[in-house]
């Protein structure tokens, strides 16, 4: 489809994406994927996918949704993968389920790339405008305004705007506005949000210093290598080669995954950083009262740190790459919004920083969000219909929680426009399940982020078997091509012949899946040739799922069960005023939620059992008639 910027109300974008982020991204690839004609408008084009953050991908149930994103044909693997520079696997001397892949990336390369890919991805407009505004008609949003004085118009807008809805930096005292540092804020597109009926809050996040590699002293250092044979992050043993975007006039940034190779290091503060920061807490923006967001509780500043746990007097820091052609380093649990001078202080206490050269200062940025709640699980708002959200603005923290949230916006967006089936992934179904559902269920009043351990069924979802438990949701959707499509089916198939085989097939010892079972550690030297030809991928799966089968059949009947409730739709017009016995709280919290069906609405704060047995007998009697 031809790319081109128009202006035109008789002649709509399918969709318009706000934001070019991780979120953003993934949104308007989706939708191009699918067919639909897609206008990206970004701040900046210079800083699409930026890492804001930490130069890394994946980690504890990070690296799962990675692999989950790739499954649904998004972009955020390869890149990963091609712009890497360490690959870890987490947890990697506990079970399966829990290990997850993670990469050290290039973080200028990595945003060079996916600018790239959506420079060259058909159904792609770019254009690098401020969006101020949304254009409503009918309670449908229609478009978009900019700073230009131009509107732009769609059938559907997926707003992505990160940390920049009014975003407030904090350095001590010093108080700058934007999204990050050295960038625009949007400062009036929340006031077009209230004006439509959505409710707006604050929520903060913070990021550390970045300091002169060369004026690191690694001598007071413990070096972290990668992996020898890394795990990567995309699904190549299904993959086209078309997949990866060769063009032949275009040269792609990036490399072979696994070509490049950097450590990390680790590092301790020093005797006097608690001191310092103890005799200047009383200047931080966090304790004196200048930030009101509430801050991620699972990634806090060193000087939370430090009050918090007040009997540890030193704290573990990670000293990261920023990439291979820079000297820029990440210092990884280092975060504050301290004073400028007690930065540099407090940078100088630390045995292999005594000689840090600074090159960018730690700061704290507060900035708006809609509670999720106001969302329906396709991460449509409720209050207007052919708006989408995702992202940071709907209360999440991180590149992947952001990306995956894209990819189901955008995906939905597209499919209202084409007429396609919505995409809604259970909780039962994957890890971005869990997390839309967390968020569209029971909000957040923090930066939300994602554990292995909010997952009930998280032995299911193991990393790599993110493309055969995915693979059916989106056959017709058009997110993969019909030959990797195929690839994945005829890989499903073969992992559940052998599981099947593995349990009637004996070798030394008895049956195979009891002789896997007996040591789980252990691969029997005796397994049939017509296995051990097979990819590994397809290998590592199927002892997978043969070795724990007494755990993943316990789980697999508790989805059942509440499949069960899931059975219980619930109308949207509802009325749960008729529903005599309904305690106050729960009342308002179903009204206010408006859950779709019986299983939804027992998982929302404040529903407890007995409110659930009231609904399924109305509801079970409503039937009947």
């Amino acid at each position: 489809m031809k790319k081109e910027i128009r202006i035109s109300e008789q002649k709509p974008y399918d969709v318009i994406v706000v934001g070019a982020g991780h979120a953003g991204v993934e949104a308007a690839l989706a939708a191009a994927r699918m067919g639909a004609d897609t206008l990206l408008l970004t701040g900046n084009l210079d800083t699409i996918s930026k890492m804001s953050c930490n130069p890394a991908i994946g980690g504890q149930a990070k690296g799962h949704i990675v692999r989950e994103i790739d499954a649904l044909g998004g972009e955020m693997a390869v890149c990963a993968d091609a712009t890497a520079i360490q690959f870890r696997v987490l947890n990697a001397s506990k079970g399966p389920s829990v290990q997850s892949p993670r990469a050290q990336c290039d973080k200028l390369v990595y945003s060079a790339r996916m600018k790239c890919i959506c420079e060259i991805r058909e159904n792609i407009t770019l254009f690098q405008a401020v969006v101020t505004g949304l254009v409503f008609k009918s309670g449908k949003v229609v478009g978009v305004k900019t700073s230009f004085g131009v509107n732009f118009y769609g059938k559907t807008v997926v707003v992505t705007t990160g940390t920049f809805l009014k975003g407030k930096m904090f350095i001590g005292s010093n108080v700058n506005f934007g999204g990050r540092l050295g960038d625009f804020n949007a400062e009036t597109l929340s006031d077009s949000f209230l004006k439509a009926g959505i409710k707006i809050d604050r929520l903060k996040t913070g990021t550390p210093a970045r300091i002169l590699g060369s004026s690191i002293d690694f001598s007071c250092c413990e070096e972290q290598k990668g992996d020898e044979n890394p795990v990567f992050f995309a699904f190549y043993d299904t993959r086209d080669t078309e997949d990866m975007f060769h063009v032949e006039h275009i040269k792609i940034p990036g490399w072979a995954p696994g070509s490049n190779k950097r450590s990390c290091w680790l590092a301790d503060t020093g005797e006097n950083t608690g001191v310092l920061i103890k005799d200047n807490i009383h200047s931080s923006p966090l304790y004196s009262g200048l930030i009101h967001g509430v801050g991620a509780r699972y990634c806090p500043s060193i000087e939370d740190k430090f009050v918090r746990f007040p009997d540890k007097d030193k704290h573990r820091l990670f000293l990261e790459p920023e990439g291979l052609y820079s000297d820029e380093w990440y210092i990884n649990g280092f975060s504050t919004s301290l004073p400028f001078p007690v930065q540099l202080d407090m940078i100088r206490s630390v045995p292999a920083l005594k000689n840090a050269v600074m090159l960018r200062p730690a700061y704290a940025i507060e900035y708006d969000y809609a509670p999720p709640t106001q969302l329906l699980p396709s991460l449509e708002t409720k209050n207007v219909e052919n708006l989408f959200f995702a992202g940071q603005i709907n209360g999440t923290s991180g590149y992947e929680e952001a990306a995956i949230q894209g990819l189901i916006a955008g995906v939905n967006a597209a499919s209202r426009v084409l007429g396609r089936k919505e995409l809604v992934i259970g909780r039962d179904e994957a890890y971005g399940g869990v997390l839309i559902d967390d968020l569209v269920t029971k909000g957040t009043q923090e930066p939300y982020r994602m554990f292995t351990s909010r997952a009930e069924y998280r032995l299911l979802f193991n990393h790599g078997s993110a493309e055969l438990r995915l693979v059916d949701k989106i056959e017709d959707l058009g997110l993969l091509s019909d030959s990797r499509l195929s690839r994945i089916k005829k890989k499903k198939a073969l992992v559940e012949h052998w599981c099947e085989m593995f349990e009637k097939l004996t070798i030394k010892g008895g049956i195979i899946g009891d002789v896997l079972r007996k040591d789980i550690n252990s691969v029997p030297p005796a397994l049939p040739d017509g296995f051990n030809s097979l990819d590994s991928a397809i290998q590592e799966e199927v002892l997978y799922r043969v070795r724990y089968k007494g755990y993943l059949s316990r789980e697999q009947k508790s989805i059942e069960r509440m499949k069960n409730l899931e059975s219980f739709s619930i109308p949207d017009s509802f009325d749960y005023n008729t529903v005599s016995g309904l305690r106050i709280e729960s009342r308002q919290k179903l009204i206010s939620i408006r859950p779709k069906t019986l299983a939804q609405a027992e998982r929302i704060s404040g529903v407890n059992p007995a409110d659930i047995s009231l609904l399924m007998v109305f509801l079970s009697s409503l039937k009947k008639k």
